[in-house]
């Protein structure tokens, strides 16, 4: 008889779980509900600014990233690379 019990709650949690799959592939979010989402993840990713760096833009006051710059430790060292470079004579 326990035997029994363990079969029948073994094959009532899988054919739950076989039903949930089968909805959530079946289940298709609105159009707002993915707009909502966007703004959410905008928001939560730009926390550390404060929220009135995410509507406001001050002229002129652009953050230039360099794919470089987390390989040099100063623009003076750039300077000194440049300077020590020596191009090939000309034939």
């Amino acid at each position: 008889m326990k035997i029994a019990k363990v079969w029948i709650t073994i094959v009532f949690l899988l054919f739950v779980l076989a039903e949930l799959y089968q909805w959530l592939v079946g289940f298709i979010l609105p159009l707002p509900i993915y707009i909502l989402a966007g703004a959410f993840l905008a928001i939560a990713s730009n926390y550390d600014r404060g929220i009135g760096a995410l509507f406001r833009q001050v002229a002129g006051k652009e953050e230039k990233v360099s794919p470089t710059a987390t390989l040099v430790e100063s623009i003076e060292a750039l300077d000194e690379a440049k300077n020590d470079y020596v191009l090939p004579p000309r034939d």
